[in-house]
């Protein structure tokens, strides 16, 4: 993993080539001169000789605690677990540095006939543990650095794709055609339906653009909101379909309470009925079911003869907010017959 950058990279936050190689001469002579002073003390030969026993100590020290602290990140990614993982290290430096001292010696006893830890164990060791947590915390600052800064960037690319998503379906409800056929639905239920109708319709108008304004700051809403603003969403195409719109609601109450990214169930309805044929004799019905933790969106695949361009916009906007939000993929699956959007539902701890 040493020569493998990205690898560097990806679980050390930075490329630490240089900052290894450095780190282990520099410690190599600070340990030496602490406990030795070979290059004060004996000849250049044998001053060499003694430093690069240091050095030995010092590369298999690093490496052994710069693998443990691999290991804990892969396992303990979450903020919550930074204690603990903290923890383990100390103990994996404290272990590390002991065990290298035991069969060290016994191997330089082997080799030369002879001990060079003249001194007592407690007198090297707790120096050596105080120094390579200290040297291991420069790890673990740079590491924090870089993920702080990451965060920040991806807040910002998460504002930026919740402003986007907003101004997309402001734009799109806002299109003279919406318009018009929202106000000529409006004037026939007007003309042929009791007032309570009107009322009815134009409240279903007021919450749909209610929720997108007051959605723009959230990052996650409950599934209870989207299903509630996507109803209305379709009450309004359903007074210009009639019955030749249908959409099978088929979500539990338990999941509910779960969460989904804004306007992300609206835009699936959205596209389905932009994107097929919706007459007396093709009706689209819209399947929404809960499936294995995710919303499944589905329809009949019946393209309009005069197809819309497609820009997938909106897939696109979906899928980049799950995956700066929480991370999460959205399944897009499509055959000749149908079309599938999944959708994960998460929780606030979800959130990266």
């Amino acid at each position: 993993m040493f020569a493998n950058k990205e690898k560097r990279i990806t679980y050390l936050g930075f490329n630490d080539f240089w900052f290894a190689f450095i780190g282990i001469l520099v410690l190599s002579f600070i340990t030496d001169y602490l406990f030795n002073k070979s290059f004060v003390r004996f000849p250049f030969g044998e001053a060499f000789i003694h430093w690069s026993i240091s050095l030995f100590f010092t590369i298999c020290n690093w490496f052994i605690i710069r693998k443990v602290i691999i290991l804990l990140r892969i396992k303990y990614t979450r903020l919550k677990d930074v204690g603990k993982r903290l923890a383990l290290l100390f103990l994996a430096i404290v272990g590390t540095v002991l065990l290298v001292d035991f069969f060290g010696n016994i191997m330089l006893s082997f080799i030369f006939g002879k001990n060079y830890n003249a001194q007592s164990s407690s007198l090297i060791l707790l120096p050596i543990i105080i120094i390579s947590t200290m040297t291991m915390a420069i790890y673990e600052a740079i590491y924090y650095y870089i993920r702080l800064k990451k965060s920040i960037i991806e807040r910002e690319q998460v504002k930026q794709a919740m402003v986007q998503a907003e101004l997309d379906t402001l734009k799109n409800q806002a299109q003279p055609h919406f318009l018009f056929n929202t106000l000529n639905t409006l004037r026939d239920i007007i003309d042929q339906n009791p007032k309570e109708d009107a009322k009815e319709f134009v409240d279903k108008l007021a919450n749909v653009y209610r929720f997108i304004l007051e959605s723009g700051n959230a990052n996650l809403i409950a599934l209870r909101e989207e299903v509630k603003f996507s109803q209305s969403y379709i009450h309004i195409q359903s007074e210009r379909f009639g019955k030749n719109l249908s959409v099978d609601w088929n979500i539990p109450d338990t999941a509910l309470n779960l969460m989904v990214v804004p306007m992300s169930l609206q835009l699936l309805l959205e596209n389905a009925i932009k994107h097929n044929t919706i007459s007396r004799a093709k009706p689209l019905l819209i399947t929404v079911r809960l499936e294995n933790d995710h919303v499944i969106v589905s329809n009949k695949l019946q393209p309009k003869s005069t197809q819309i361009p497609s820009t997938k916009v909106g897939l696109k906007n979906i899928k980049k907010r799950y995956h700066l939000i929480a991370g999460k993929s959205v399944v897009i699956e499509k055959n000749d017959a149908e079309f599938r959007v999944h959708l994960p539902l998460l929780t606030l701890a979800d959130q990266k």
